[in-house]
């Protein structure tokens, strides 16, 4: 059974940083790809990061440069260090495995999500 466990999410000022965790359970990250998307109201949700696996990253054209995804092997948890954020990053942002190929930015290629952590920018 596989659960995800996303955490990090909170309130902050524009230019502030948050740091997203993800803690796997019955999957093995570091051998897998990991996704984080996030999800505004109204809005489709969308891909931030692509985290390959063995350090490989992607990200969306405009998380570039302030946003880094990592994994940490010993905890089995992804993290998404978010930097110099702004109103336009609120969102519940969630993390994503077990991808079916194809585009990695479209959601419907990942069977597993975490609950979400919400982040707002104020």
């Amino acid at each position: 059974h596989v659960q995800l466990v996303e955490s990090g999410g909170g309130a902050v000022q524009a230019g502030g940083s948050l740091n997203l965790s993800c803690v796997a359970s019955g999957y093995v990250i570091r051998t897998n790809h990991v996704a984080w998307f996030r999800q505004s109201p109204g809005k489709e949700r969308e891909g931030v990061a692509f985290l390959l696996p063995y350090g490989n990253r992607l990200y969306t054209d405009f998380m570039k440069g302030r946003f880094i995804g990592s994994v940490d092997s010993a905890k089995n948890t992804a993290y998404l260090q978010m930097n110099n954020l702004t109103r336009d990053d609120s969102a519940m942002y969630y993390c994503a495995v077990g991808w079916r190929g194809g585009l990695w930015s479209e959601s419907f290629r990942w069977n597993h999500w975490g609950q979400g952590t919400q982040v707002t920018v104020s």
